[in-house]
């Protein structure tokens, strides 16, 4: 790698040939502010102008975000002229800016909140000026979009369009009337959106911030008719503490289960034992498949995303599709029919709420085929993200931090490391090839790790030779790099037995309902991979590694459903999918 010299401040110091300055800067010491550059979006303008610095020699402030460094160049990055340029455009994009920050969502981690405090900015000096009439959109189950917050930074539409191969907003109309909007000035429940819920983690404010369903929470903990179960997701115990000023990827799995039992949960529960169960029906699927020549690859459900996703884009492939529902949905039927018989309790009773990482599970809660009790009765009623959790605690009073660390209750509670890495890309493959495996060869197989599938990589490829089989395997996350391992499976190129398919990129772990950390933090801290190794550390620590091996997972099927596969579990645990028409 070829180094150029180059002074930042009057401080020598060196930076990598083609790196820009903003990341120069970075490695002395030095965060220059950003609004519209994110390291992880390709289509990068500079439109903000936050980031400008001074060059000697250049008659005009240059923007650090995309301008590279070269050999003998003087940057200044805090001058006074640099400083009142800043200041200007943080003040202009106030202008049109609502500002009811004090019962804003993003109040404590809006990102143009922090840099007007940085720059001294306020109503009293920033230029007068009216807000624009936009269209605002509740439509969708998932996400609400306020224009009035909107600073068209177009960090939602390269991430909608570039990571996730979507696209569904775009730039509508110009100059003082551009505002971001789907096509038509369509509504986003019209559209082709998938629910990922990526334009919420990458905006800047909160003119994207997921639906509120906190309130319906709180109703069903207040009905003393209801019997109001939780279970969490993997990923929330791993991002969580951020909430609460904790380092990214710190494990609150303890206090989270004592947080959400002063909530007033009648029950708490875990997730990952459903992910669990999943693998023990998806397992025996797959091999199904492979002995009796099914559709092959078998591509994951667990993402609904994804699953919206196939549906929309590539509905040729919805046979590939495993049946299983998602741990989540398994959870939720299990609640009302295992858990319901087990405790004497009407499933119209109970209240089964989810916490999840992700932004789609509002939307997959809606789906057609999700009733396991019949009569209507939803598999799940509600789910927040880990973010909404967050709130729920902070306004209740309990001091997070101070809490003791608590276990799940037993009920559904108990979980094998195979479950617990289920939120990181991976994950998922990893726990049915230590269950598959292990099936096909009849022995305990050592080590238990599949390392070559772990990481943060989009597309990942291994090969198995199993009991005489050759298992073709391949992990993907972000739906835009789904679509290229179809294409490329369409085409013949490539030959898969078993895809894992994220929708989010790095896996639940940076699902869209996940805390929101400011660009200086995305741009120079891997978050996808800190996250993920508490779910591996997390499973590194079970005595217990491999789906099979839960006996809450054995005694379920001993006393209610029989075995993987069986009809009773294919009524349960199992569900359906359909094209979906692509408007726009």
């Amino acid at each position: 790698m070829n180094m150029v010299n180059l002074k930042i401040n009057n401080v020598p110091c060196q930076a990598p040939e083609g790196s820009t300055i903003l990341e120069a800067a970075h490695e002395v010491g030095i965060t220059i502010p950003t609004l519209c550059y994110l390291k992880e979006i390709k289509r990068v303008n500079g439109a903000c102008r936050v980031c400008v610095v001074e060059v000697k020699g250049a008659k005009n402030l240059l923007p650090a975000c995309v301008y590279p460094v070269s050999e003998g160049m003087e940057v200044f990055t805090n001058t006074k002229r640099v400083q009142n340029a800043r200041k200007m455009n943080l003040e202009l994009i106030l202008s049109i800016h609502n500002q009811d920050c004090m019962s804003c969502v993003r109040n404590g981690d809006c990102e143009l909140l922090r840099l007007c405090k940085q720059y001294g900015v306020d109503k009293s000096n920033a230029f007068e000026g009216v807000l624009p009439e936009r269209q605002d959109d509740d439509s969708a189950p998932h996400l609400v979009k306020d224009s009035s917050k909107c600073i068209i930074c177009r960090r939602c539409i390269s991430t909608c369009a570039e990571n996730q191969g979507v696209g569904v907003i775009n730039v509508v109309e110009r100059g003082f009337n551009t505002h971001i909007a789907c096509a038509f000035e369509g509504k986003l429940a019209d559209s082709t959106c998938i629910g990922c819920g990526q334009c919420i983690t990458v905006c800047p404010t909160a003119a994207l911030v997921e639906r509120d369903d906190t309130e319906k929470v709180w109703a069903a903990l207040d009905d003393p008719t209801r019997h109001v179960v939780v279970q969490t997701a993997p990923s929330v115990r791993a991002a969580l503490g951020e909430e609460f000023g904790l380092p990214i990827g710190t494990n609150v799995q303890g206090k989270m289960v004592a947080a959400l039992r002063r909530l007033g949960f009648d029950g708490v529960f875990d997730t990952d034992f459903a992910a669990d169960m999943t693998i023990m029906e998806e397992a025996h699927e797959f091999l199904e498949r492979v002995k009796n020549g099914g559709k092959l690859p078998l591509i994951t459900s667990c993402s609904p995303g994804w699953v919206k996703y196939c549906e929309t884009f590539h509905p040729d492939f919805i046979p590939n599709l495993s049946s299983c529902k998602s741990p989540q949905q398994m959870f939720g039927a299990l609640s009302k029919t295992y858990y319901a018989e087990k405790m004497g309790l009407d499933p119209r009773n109970i209240y089964c709420v989810s916490v999840m990482p992700c932004t789609a599970k509002k939307f997959e809660i809606g789906r057609p085929d999700q009733s396991a009790a019949g009569d209507g009765i939803p598999d799940v009623d509600v789910a927040i993200t880990t973010r909404e959790l967050a709130r729920m605690i902070h306004r209740s009073g309990l001091r997070f931090l101070d809490l003791p660390d608590e276990d799940f209750d037993p009920a559904m509670g108990q979980a094998t490391g195979a479950g617990h890495i289920f939120g990181a890309t991976g994950g998922v493959m990893e726990a049915a090839l230590r269950t598959a495996v292990e099936t096909l060869t009849g022995e305990k197989v050592e080590p238990v790790e599949f390392t070559q599938v772990r990481g943060t990589d989009a597309i990942k490829k291994a090969e198995y030779q199993v009991a005489g089989l050759t298992l073709r395997v391949c992990v993907v996350s972000g739906t835009a790099n789904a679509g290229k391992v179809l294409e490329m499976v369409r085409r013949g190129e490539k030959q898969y037995d078993m895809i894992e398919v994220m929708a989010c990129p790095g896996g639940c772990v940076n699902g869209g309902g996940q805390p929101i950390q400011p660009a200086p933090v995305r741009n120079f801290t891997d978050i996808r991979a800190l996250r993920a190794k508490a779910l591996y550390d997390q499973d590194e620590a079970s005595v217990l590694r491999r789906s099979h091996e839960n006996p809450l997972v054995q005694q379920v099927y001993a006393e209610f459903l029989g075995e993987p596969g069986s009809e009773k579990a294919h009524h349960i645990l199992h569900t359906s999918y359909a094209p979906r028409p692509r408007l726009f």
